[in-house]
């Protein structure tokens, strides 16, 4: 078996020496083997940077580091953020998590537009007038909006007036060091002071440049402002979702296309990574709302193409299954109106399941109009008022028992509560996993967020910054460039910062 060490690391490739030195030690081959594995699969490493020795599998320590989690494979990708809102923020924070250096240019004085959505927002430390360790800068700020806080950990914050042709240095020279930028205007604006594409990558020819929009940077329709709410409507998700017609169609209560756009984003510019490793060269990432949603229509789509089949909402029901779909249940004491309950009773075993072992319905399953699945579906008005009649006799924590009994006997039928969000961050399964993270903030003490969703040998990556206060890093980042002190503060009392 062969271990490799590095003993120069090309500064380009960071992620794929922390992705090899992890992986090879696994792998029972001969250092010749090796050798000509990485020659293979990764031609623009010099092999003269790599040892290679022989060592024994050791399988109690691989078990062991099986669970410690992983190095961050982004370190040393500098990452120049200029996205505001949800789908942008999104995927510069993931990459932050994955350990990107991630630089927020915000505007003066007001920042990420997000900041001022509030209520609702962190308090303020009581002690805040008294703690010495902020700036006056800090001291005036309001509260930090919940809405920033979601989407924007582990950032550094920078405040720059890039319309001025000093604060348009700064963010060049931040562009010369960086390995992505990540913007989200309308097609054209950036490139008309100076941020477009073309210019950015005459600063730097390995610059992956990422343009998040509403519509893609071509079209009839790119000069359109991006609107999650509007493109649900327009690339037919809002269409789907609601209460069969004529009920109004209905948004999703969250900002759904934004998240996915995001995390379009963050894979694409995974992906120009490890393509730039390839040719030395960065290139532009045309990221949007409107096909973002479109392929996220998924079967809805692929219905339609194949078969011309227009869709239709139904609610939380579906079309060709039946019973699945929320029932109400009865209310518990004090509440006023009802709880529910989703069921999705998928088969024939699973519906004789529902009616014998959940609900005391014996006889539903022989009966002809519901013995199939087909037969179901075409008496679907009957079969659920008779259902949902049963389902409200009793409470939602009655009816839950009932099935986790169910399951117990090896007779399980999916089915889920419909939780509140206090419900959520509450249930067994989130506790477990670990979903929230709590952290110190300078300005609001210990806040709690969401933590990062997915987990490596067993570690989630860790939130090693909070979300930055506006303009929290603009000194340190200045530093870095070579401003001095002084000349800082006369950028900011010419507003440049």
């Amino acid at each position: 078996m062969c271990q490799v060490t590095a003993t120069k690391v090309p500064e380009y490739l960071p992620s794929v020496y922390l992705l090899f030195s992890q992986a090879i030690p696994m792998l029972r081959n001969t250092p010749a083997r090796c050798r000509l594995l990485l020659r293979r699969h990764l031609p623009v490493i010099p092999i003269a940077h790599i040892n290679f020795t022989n060592t024994r599998y050791n399988a109690s320590q691989a078990s062991a580091e099986a669970l410690s989690g992983i190095p961050p494979p982004l370190a040393g990708i500098k990452i120049v953020d200029l996205t505001r809102v949800l789908a942008g923020p999104t995927a510069t924070m993931l990459l932050a998590d994955l350990g990107a250096d991630v630089v927020k240019i915000e505007h003066v004085g007001r920042g990420d537009d997000t900041r001022s959505w509030n209520p609702p927002s962190a308090p303020l430390r009581p002690q805040l007038s008294s703690y010495e360790s902020l700036t006056e800068r800090a001291h005036s700020l309001p509260p930090e909006s919940a809405y920033f806080l979601s989407s924007n950990r582990n950032k550094r914050s920078i405040t720059v007036n890039f319309k001025d042709p000093t604060g348009l240095e700064i963010v060049y020279k931040l562009i010369e060091q960086a390995d992505v930028l990540v913007e989200n205007y309308i097609p054209g604006k950036l490139a008309k002071l100076g941020l477009g594409w073309e210019q950015c990558h005459k600063i730097n020819p390995r610059l992956i440049y990422a343009s998040i929009t509403g519509y893609g940077q071509t079209g009839p329709y790119r000069q359109h402002a991006g609107y999650d709410v509007i493109v649900e409507g327009e690339a037919g998700l809002m269409h789907i979702t609601g209460e069969p017609y004529p009920a109004k169609p209905v948004k999703v209560g969250v900002a759904a296309t934004d998240v996915a756009t995001g995390l379009y984003t963050h894979g694409a510019v995974m992906a120009a990574l490890i393509g730039r490793q390839k040719t030395g060269k960065g290139c532009w990432i045309d990221c949007n709302l409107f096909e973002t949603q479109v392929a996220g229509l998924a079967n809805i789509a692929s219905n339609y193409l194949i078969a011309g089949q227009e869709a239709q909402r139904f609610g939380t029901a579906h079309p060709s299954v039946v019973p699945y779909q929320v029932f109400s249940c009865k209310a518990p004491d004090g509440q006023e109106g009802d709880d529910f309950i989703m069921i999705g009773a998928g088969n024939d075993n699973q519906f004789n399941t529902l009616c014998t072992l959940v609900l005391p319905l014996p006889t539903l399953p022989s009966d002809p109009r519901f013995s199939t699945n087909a037969l179901r579906v075409a008496n679907r008005n009957e079969l659920i008022y008779i259902l949902e009649t049963e389902f409200k006799k009793e409470t939602k924590v009655h009816w839950l028992s009932k099935f986790r009994a169910a399951t117990k006997a090896g007779k399980g039928v999916p089915h889920g509560p419909i939780n509140n969000i206090k419900e959520t961050f509450e249930h067994e399964q989130a506790i477990a996993r670990k979903v929230t993270v709590e952290i110190e903030h300078p300005r609001a003490g210990p806040i709690k967020l969401v933590a990062p969703a997915v987990s490596y040998n067993g570690k989630k990556m860790p939130v090693r910054r909070h979300p930055p206060w506006l303009g929290e890093h603009s000194d340190e980042i200045l530093n870095d460039l070579g401003y001095s002190t002084t000349q800082v503060e006369e950028l900011r009392a010419k507003g440049v910062i």
